[in-house]
């Protein structure tokens, strides 16, 4: 029994150890040892229980047969019967178990007894015998059961049990007249002693523990089996099976075996996961190219990353540093660098380090082929998962290019400011952002001996505040819409009157749009121009002298025709008719108004025109022209025809230099008839020449255009590019300067407009001279 108990002590502790390495021992060795104890527990109680159960009901019947007993010396004991009460003693004390049967009297005697020589022996009074009543006083008549069970001993090895029953006082033993006599006031009158032993009640209870431990131990194993088998059926074998999909999962793959699926606990565990599995594959897949990407980011970034420890060691570095420098890892940065040795002052590495901050700055070093660079360096802290600073990354962009660049745009600056300081013309940089202002943002030495006044006092003035209040608005808009003004006056501070060719183009300074503005004084050369055109117009003139001192004669004839009628009448005495006198004086009157107007307008187209722009009406400047120009055309029988549009569209320009333009235009043509008249007369066919000009006139919503066309000998194709050119002339010499068509041309393009040549099909040459309409976006503004 004790190696069975020291067995059942070394069970759990050898059980625990086997139990380390598998969630199935781990799961049914606990359970089991509950199992165990609860079904050892439970052996425990029934052993108890049946142990008990037999000594009561030894008791039970121990007390039976000392009842048994007492009936049967009941009858002896009222004849006071001792040979029959000895016997009774004797032969109930041959009974099965009985070891030993005592009557004691009242004196604590022992009056009859089983064994021999105990007879009239005594005990004392606290003696267990008595003690099962005298414990108590009153003394008990009639003790419980548990009381009359006072002694336990051993007798050849059983152990013995000893029981006593009081013998009660009857009434039958107290009276008088009975066999014989004990008081009324005695109530006991001696007790039963009876010593049985248990040693049947032991073999059975030592059977019945016997099967139980055994009934114990068959289903203790059934049942550790039962839990086993639900454990490896329930847990074991689909925790192993979500072990294998965990470690599938744990490398990327998915399970092959199919998943757990159970209503229970383990399902929804095994489903969470493969679900937690599903996301971790995803996770992993997305974490792989996230770190591959960053990884080419860090390998294929064109700039030069470092990763430095505290001690500025390398610790990694992409492709790009280790191809341009010659370093390893655990070298020192500023050694890699700049082959120092020691580290630069300040370090950007180091101030990262110390305040935990990003810092940038810029760093000048040489690469492993001794070229010198320029990079802009950021570095960054690199922390762990405490939050501690453990290294510190170095990202250097190389900016080379850009500071050559940058030393190139200085020398280019430098260079252009001096350009710019040094065109001899005047060069404002205004600003765009009030149009109606035109700030001067800055300008150039032209522009500062111009206006004759210090740079500073220019800057900040509206350009606008230059000129006249009456051309701001039309210069304001001619320059806002990146156009130029060909003339435009301004007075100078003693008040003389120059006139400035503008041209602006916009630009942007800083992301601020500004107008680039040029300045060119053309007073010299308009004077210039004035000059060439007004020796132009003498030259005209002179061409024209037959023809106007032909128009002259006329009037002059009527003239002298009329005095000398008035004249004879008077030489012979008599006298006028008043009738005759006043048409004589009448005719003389309008010839002298006709010379008057020749000469008039030959005056006003010989005198010097101003600089000056108004609206006119093309088909009355040609009228005009043609009144000095006709009687030429009509004395060398050249015809000329009129084809000229109704309501035609005003122009821009100077009446008195349109007229030129066109008298020149009407000389070319007359000259190129005559030319060809010539030649058709030295060869013969001079009859069939047609000597004729032709006027048209014609307009669109935009240019008025006029086409003078002659019957000459055409422009040959080799000298249509240069008949423009100042001083060109196809002419013989004496009969032409050259300037006729140089001034007009620029006459024209002065107004905004054109001048093209076309030979005719028929013959002849025609000359287009095309005007922009007044308010047109290509016409001069008025009034300059």
């Amino acid at each position: 029994m004790n190696r069975f108990w020291r067995a059942l002590a070394f069970l759990p502790a050898a059980a625990w150890r086997l139990a380390q390495g598998r969630l199935t021992f781990k799961l049914s060795i606990p359970l089991s040892i509950v199992l165990f104890v609860c079904i050892l527990v439970w052996s425990f109680y029934h052993i108890r229980h049946q142990q008990e159960f037999a000594r009561q009901n030894l008791i039970v019947s121990a007390d039976r047969v000392a009842h048994t007993v007492k009936l049967g010396l009941h009858y002896a004991m009222m004849l006071n019967s001792r040979d029959d009460i000895r016997a009774i003693v004797e032969n109930c004390g041959t009974l099965p178990g009985i070891r030993a049967i005592r009557i004691y009297n009242k004196q604590n005697e022992i009056m009859f007894s089983t064994r021999a020589g105990e007879t009239g022996k005594r005990v004392p009074q606290s003696d267990p015998l008595c003690q099962a009543c005298h414990s108590s006083l009153p003394p008990l008549l009639n003790p419980s059961l548990p009381r009359r069970l006072y002694g336990r001993s051993t007798d050849a090895g059983a152990d013995v049990l000893r029981l006593a029953s009081p013998i009660l006082n009857e009434p039958g033993c107290s009276e008088p007249a009975g066999c014989h006599f004990h008081k009324e006031s005695d109530k006991i009158l001696g007790v039963l002693d009876i010593a049985f032993s248990n040693e049947d009640s032991q073999a059975l209870i030592g059977a019945s523990m016997s099967q139980t431990l055994w009934l114990a131990g068959i289903l203790f194993f059934l049942s550790a089996g039962a839990l086993s088998l639900l454990v490896v059926v329930l847990i074991k074998r689909p925790v192993s099976r979500m072990i294998k999909e965990a470690a599938a999962l744990s490398q990327g793959v998915e399970p092959v075996a199919p998943p757990v699926s159970q209503p229970d606990e383990l399902g929804m565990l095994a489903a969470a996961m493969r679900d937690m599995g599903h996301e971790l594959i995803a996770k992993n897949t997305e974490l792989g190219a996230q770190k591959d990407l960053y990884r080419n980011l860090f390998e294929g970034v064109p700039c030069l990353v470092t990763v430095q420890d505290k001690d500025y060691r390398l610790l990694r570095f992409n492709n790009a540093f280790g191809e341009r420098f010659s370093a390893a890892k655990g070298e020192y940065c500023y050694k890699a660098y700049k082959n120092r040795d020691c580290k630069c002052v300040p370090c950007p590495v180091e101030t990262t380090f110390e305040t935990g901050q990003s810092v940038s700055t810029e760093e000048s070093g040489c690469y492993k082929d001794g070229k010198k660079a320029h990079w802009i360096v950021h570095t960054a802290p690199i922390r762990d998962a405490s939050g501690e600073i453990v290294a510190a990354m170095e990202m250097c962009l190389d900016i080379t290019e850009r500071k050559e660049l940058e030393r190139s745009l200085k020398r280019n600056e430098r260079k252009y400011m001096d350009i710019f300081n040094n065109i001899p013309s005047a060069v404002f940089m205004l600003d765009l952002a009030d149009p109606s202002e035109l700030t001067v943002m800055d300008c150039n030495r032209g522009a500062v001996a111009m206006h004759g006044s210090d740079k500073q006092a220019l800057i900040g003035k509206s350009f606008l505040d230059f000129f006249p209040n009456e051309d701001r608005l039309s210069l304001s808009q001619a320059l806002v819409t990146g156009g130029g003004v060909n003339q435009v006056r301004r007075r100078d501070a003693e008040g003389r009157e120059h006139y400035l060719s503008i041209n602006a183009s916009p630009s942007a300074f800083f992301d601020r749009p500004v107008l680039l503005v040029t300045a060119i004084d053309v007073t010299k050369r308009l004077e210039t121009e004035q000059q060439l055109i007004q020796a132009g117009k003498m030259a005209t003139l002179g061409e024209m002298a037959t023809g106007v001192a032909h128009e002259l004669n006329q009037p002059l004839s009527v003239i002298q025709t009329s005095v000398d009628l008035l004249r004879r009448r008077v030489d012979r005495g008599e006298q006028p008719e008043p009738a005759l006198l006043a048409r004589a004086t009448s005719l003389m009157v309008a010839q002298v108004e006709r010379a008057t107007r020749i000469i008039s307008h030959m005056r006003e187209f010989g005198r010097k025109a101003p600089l000056h722009v108004e609206p006119v009406n093309v088909n009355e400047v040609l009228t005009k022209a043609f009144d000095i120009f006709g009687q030429q055309l009509s004395l060398r029988g050249i015809e000329l025809v009129w084809e000229l549009a109704e309501r035609l569209p005003d122009v821009p320009g100077d009446p008195n230099r349109l007229e030129q333009v066109f008298i020149n235009f009407l000389l070319n043509a007359r000259d190129a008839v005559e030319e060809r008249a010539e030649q058709a007369a030295q060869a013969g066919e001079g009859e069939e020449v047609v000597r004729r000009i032709t006027v048209r006139t014609m307009a669109n919503k935009d240019y008025v255009t006029v086409r003078i066309s002659d019957t000459g000998g055409g422009v040959p194709a080799c000298i249509a590019d240069r008949i423009f050119e100042p001083f060109f002339t196809t002419k013989q010499v004496g009969k032409g300067t050259g300037l006729g068509l140089s001034i007009s041309y620029g006459i024209i393009k002065e107004y905004g407009g054109e001048i093209h040549v076309s030979n005719n099909e028929t013959g002849g040459a025609s000359f287009f001279i095309r005007l922009p309409v007044a308010g047109h976006a290509g016409a001069p503004r008025e009034g300059r």
